[in-house]
């Protein structure tokens, strides 16, 4: 799968409509193969991110965990710590 799409679950605070969107976004131009859509398929690539961005969020929603929220801060540093030790 797309590397740039980001757990967003469990997070405090919780995921923002525009990462939802973010990641909506990254997942149709991995299916449909592109980053731009042409003039042609440009309204069926738009809705499809709208929709998957409204499932998404309602999956963020419904999801249930007993795990302690996550910090954001702690989380990117730590994605951080891994990048240098892969691309050090």
């Amino acid at each position: 799968m797309c590397r740039n799409i980001r757990p967003l679950n469990n997070f405090e605070p919780p995921a923002s409509r525009d990462e939802v969107t973010a990641a909506a976004l990254q997942y149709v131009r991995k299916v449909a193969g592109t980053t731009k859509p042409s003039q042609a398929n440009e309204a069926a690539f738009h809705e499809a991110v709208r929709e998957i961005a409204h499932i998404t969020q309602h999956l963020l929603d419904e999801l249930v965990t007993t795990a302690p929220p996550k910090n954001r801060e702690v989380e990117a540093a730590k994605a951080r710590a891994r990048a240098q030790a892969r691309y050090a």
